[in-house]
């Protein structure tokens, strides 16, 4: 299938994303989490879980962020992505998003809540086309974009890769 960036853009109304790349919501259950059933690490209710298209080129990346849900990402077209997590135990884990199963590539990852993570298309002049699914919903508010500086005192021995997947 032949597609251009800018033919997905126009065709999946995507928009840009703070943390790099761009992006649509396209679900948002119905059903609510009372912020009470959440407890202290929500502001607030939540929805039971969202989905988006998320969309990045070689030209751009995905800089570090963390949020308080799990977040599935799924892999739908173009070629693949490296998605890079910090855990919660400071380790860092490369996983490759993309649909070629013999060359190593998983078609989904999962990224745990309270992991710092950030993604960047591996191939030069291509781009990847993910979806990224997350539960509770995702809500702005449960969303912190690393600062380059904290990262790499936190995390000094992956300075290199701290600052190619962040914007300070």
């Amino acid at each position: 299938m032949d597609i251009s960036v800018k033919e997905l853009v126009e065709g999946l109304k995507l928009k840009p994303h703070p943390e790099g790349g761009s992006y649509r919501e396209v679900y948002r259950s119905a059903g609510i989490i009372s912020g009470v059933a959440l407890g202290n690490s929500f502001s607030g209710d939540r929805n039971y879980s969202t989905s988006i298209y998320f969309l990045l080129t070689s030209g751009s990346f995905s800089a570090f962020y963390r949020i308080k849900q799990d977040e599935v990402w799924h892999f739908y077209l173009g070629t693949a992505l490296h998605v890079h997590a910090i855990d919660r135990n400071g380790k860092l884990t490369t996983h490759t998003l993309g649909n070629d199963i013999a060359a190593g590539e998983n078609p989904q990852v999962i990224i745990p809540s309270g992991c710092w993570f950030a993604s960047g298309v591996i191939k030069p002049d291509s781009f990847s086309l993910v979806g990224c699914t997350v539960a509770p919903g995702f809500d702005f508010d449960d969303f912190e974009l690393a600062r380059r500086n904290e990262l790499t005192r936190t995390y000094p021995q992956y300075t290199e890769i701290i600052k190619a997947f962040t914007r300070e």
